[in-house]
């Protein structure tokens, strides 16, 4: 054991040396290369004496790197995360500078903007060099993350041998989607595990590893209800990504760190249950927790301080606290927002349609999802992985942003999936260095749907044509418009007289004002100043024309409203209305968005905070395209299309998800699945009953 330790140490010595040799070139190139980096005095030194200055310049570099750097990023949790990627370049110049300043030969300078330059060259190839180094000795790469993943775990126990389950959330990505990824070659770890061949034999011959499993969402086709459900067993009362309390006065918001803290409450009451990570569990990059006692870049516990290490950006600085870390995501950070940039400027000479406006801080918040929250979460997993931890639920959001501004479908997302099952291939090898075997499950929360937006095809929003409805006056930017006429023309064919013109509307006595929101082709009117959910014989008597625009206006599918007469009704054009008890014997309105609709619909009218009107937008089959009533030409929210069908990706030798070929449906039965392989594979899962009685207490 002595002669092992002994050749650890002279290993390590040895890529230490190696890693400021290169770094030392590297400095010297770089001192020839550009005019404002110098390495002697004005007058001229000897060869040797430039060479000390660059081995004395390398050394404290690397010195400061390693030892001021961690404080530095304490500093960086401070400000806006998606800036991280900038202040990095800035913090390890000033290393340098600081680094020139201190070295012992007196000599070298440089300015400041080429220090930034300098650093994160000699920091890119610093990290490459040992990296290369490291790979050729997988112990040491092991250990390295080992001290990552362990670093306040110390005291914990050795770990168990039977399998740990990890759950990498792929945000956005629908089973369609996926397949036809597969089909394209965009994928290949995933072809892999579903390939034939890839698994272990049976009787009946070699089979893939993987089996792939189509599920559906509930009618809030979104990541705040389908992850609530899926990590703490529940989503009821979520009836969209964000929707108007009338008890509380208050519009919540699924992705704003005190909505999520709430909805977290809600579910732990609703099932008694702390979630489904709740023993030596990890939560990572989630808007909830899921009862993880490992919890890093979690929403709904970014409003309290609970320690350093179940703080949300407790990640952040686990990452970045190594500056090969930092400056390799920098370099990535900036090359996607060159990446963006590029991308969305030939979209517009192509005149490519549907478009949406990819401007103002859209690149950096796009770069952040797709490289420094990947980046972030992957290392985390990592960590996790090599800690032994039993459970891990992670989310990467990349696929759904870029997809939201570029397409579900397009290029750009194409991209993107090929970097995310890079990140799964990297998981898989980890776990081949962890301390027990695990089985990796990766699944979406929902899926996206293409079409341009509602704005963009009537040339005016949900809320113009609402307040259209009402009587209200509308923004001249929608008068204006072809739609904005079409608007005043059916509020006219509804009241049967002309309407008012704009000046005569302001004299009216203005009544309170709907509040509409909108979760992707999904909207919700609520009345707040009347304090019950509205009835459609109340809504008729206070606003005639507005329930017959809103569902006679092509650009809608359907509206769900309460009736005193039938409980709910499902509107639609041409006076159509439908009973909830009886959407099953008509083909009605919901004809198109296929089976499941009609239950979604039912269980969606149950919630407490179901808004006054919900409003579907128009969906067409034959082209999977729906009206998003944000500003997005892929969304998802609502009923209609590939947002619906989302996938769960899991190893064959975990029991099937749904028995006997049946279908899953809702995420509240994908949380019952995941619930039973722990159990397959840990034995019976015990809530944490502290934990449960502290969401209770918040």
């Amino acid at each position: 054991m002595r002669g092992v330790r002994w050749r650890r140490i002279a290993s390590q010595i040895g890529r230490s040396v190696a890693v400021w040799a290169v770094s030392t070139v590297t400095m010297l190139v770089l001192a020839a290369l550009l005019p404002d980096f110098q390495l002697q005095s004005a007058d001229g030194d000897s060869t040797t004496r430039i060479a000390v200055t660059a081995v004395c310049g390398a050394g404290a570099f690397g010195l400061l790197s390693a030892v001021a750097w961690p404080v530095l990023v304490r500093l960086l949790l401070l400000v806006p995360a998606f800036v991280l990627g900038l202040l990095v370049f800035f913090l390890n110049g000033s290393l340098l500078l600081l680094a020139l300043r201190v070295n012992p030969s007196g000599r070298g300078v440089v300015a400041p903007e080429t220090a930034v330059i300098v650093a994160a060259a000699m920091s890119a190839v610093a990290s490459a060099t040992g990296g290369a180094l490291a790979v050729r000795d997988d112990e040491a790469y092991r250990r390295r993350l080992h001290r990552l993943a362990t670093r306040g775990r110390r005291a914990h126990p050795p770990c168990p041998t039977a399998p740990g389950l990890v759950c990498v959330q792929l945000d956005g990505v629908g089973h369609d989607v996926l397949a036809d990824a597969v089909r394209k070659g965009l994928m290949p770890t995933v072809a892999r595990w579903l390939t034939p061949g890839g698994g272990q034999p049976t009787a009946d011959g070699i089979r893939s590893s993987h089996r792939l499993t189509p599920w559906r969402t509930d009618w809030s086709s979104q990541t705040g209800a389908s992850q609530l459900g899926i990590l703490h067993g529940s989503t009821f009362d979520v009836p969209a990504f964000r929707w108007y309390e009338k008890d509380r006065g208050e519009v919540m918001v699924c992705n704003r760190p005190t909505s999520a803290a709430e909805l977290q409450r809600r579910a732990v009451r609703h099932t008694g249950d702390g979630g489904l990570l709740t023993v030596d569990g990890a939560s990572r990059g989630n808007l909830f927790s899921g009862g993880a006692g490992e919890q890093a870049l979690v929403l709904s516990i970014a409003t309290r301080r609970r320690g350093r290490e179940n703080r949300s950006r407790a990640g952040y600085f686990a990452y970045f606290s190594d500056p090969a870390n930092a400056v390799r995501t920098a370099l990535s950070f900036v090359a996607e927002v060159a990446r963006e940039i590029g991308q969305s400027t030939g979209a517009r000479l192509r005149g490519q349609r549907p478009r949406v406006s990819r401007g103002g801080l859209y690149p950096f918040v796009r770069a952040f999802a797709t490289v420094v929250e990947r980046d972030v979460v992957v290392a985390a997993v990592m960590g996790d992985m090599l800690a032994g931890r039993t459970s891990v639920y992670a989310d990467l959001v990349a696929y759904d942003e870029v997809a939201h501004h570029s397409g579900p479908h397009s290029r750009d997302a194409e991209k993107v999936l090929q970097r995310l099952d890079r990140s799964l291939a990297l998981l898989e090898r980890v776990a081949e260095h962890a301390p027990r075997p695990y089985r990796i499950v990766v699944l979406s929360d929902h899926g996206q749907s293409p079409g341009e937006t509602f704005r963009s095809r009537y040339g005016l929003t949900l809320g113009d044509l609402v307040r259209a409805g009402c009587g209200l006056p509308v923004p001249r930017r929608a008068e204006r418009t072809h739609s904005g006429a079409e608007a005043r023309t059916a509020v006219r064919a509804a009241l049967r007289r002309p309407v008012e013109d704009e000046a005569e509307q302001y004299r009216t006595a203005r009544r309170s004002e709907p509040i509409v929101l909108a979760s992707g082709n999904l909207g919700l009117v609520s009345f707040p100043d009347v304090p019950h959910r509205m009835t459609k014989e109340e809504i008729d008597a206070r606003h005639p024309a507005l329930l017959p625009t809103l569902a006679n206006h092509p650009g809608i599918g359907f509206l769900l409203v309460r009736s005193e007469e039938h409980g709910g009704l499902v509107l639609g054009a041409h006076g159509a209305e439908i009973p909830l008890a009886e959407l099953d014997g008509e083909p009605g309105p919901l004809a198109p968005f296929g089976p499941g609709a009609a239950d979604a619909v039912r269980r969606t009218h149950s919630f407490p905070h179901t808004a006054d009107i919900m409003v579907n937008s128009a969906y067409d089959p034959a082209d999977g395209e729906v009206l998003a009533f944000e500003e997005q030409i892929g969304s998802h929210g609502g009923l209609g299309g590939a947002q619906s069908h989302p996938f769960l990706l899991s190893p064959r030798d975990l029991s099937a998800p749904a028995a006997d070929g049946g279908e899953l449906t809702g995420a509240e039965h994908i949380h019952h699945v995941l619930r039973r392989w722990l159990g397959e594979l840990s034995g019976p899962r015990v809530p944490l009953a502290r934990d449960v009685e502290e969401e209770r207490a918040a």
